[in-house]
């Protein structure tokens, strides 16, 4: 049950940094989305969206790994 926990926590976040991949994709095309007024608004919050998911899940991966200690010695608490 843990697992699927965890999996679900990550799965938010990745479905988050995929949006921003697709709004960042999106104004490379020229495509305004519906909540947005300019494009280069558009690009800044996918760009947000992408970084900020993309840190949560190798956050959680580091997080997860050091516990495990299968890090490198200078990572290691």
């Amino acid at each position: 049950m843990i697992r699927i926990f965890a999996l679900i926590i990550l799965l938010i976040p990745g479905a988050l940094a995929a949006y921003g991949i697709k709004l960042m994709r999106d104004m490379t095309f020229g495509i305004l989305q519906a909540p947005f007024p300019y494009l280069w608004l558009q690009f800044l919050v996918g760009l947000l969206f992408f970084i900020g998911g993309l840190a949560f899940v190798t956050g959680f991966i580091f997080h997860r790994d050091q516990k495990r200690n299968k890090v490198q010695t200078r990572f290691k608490k």
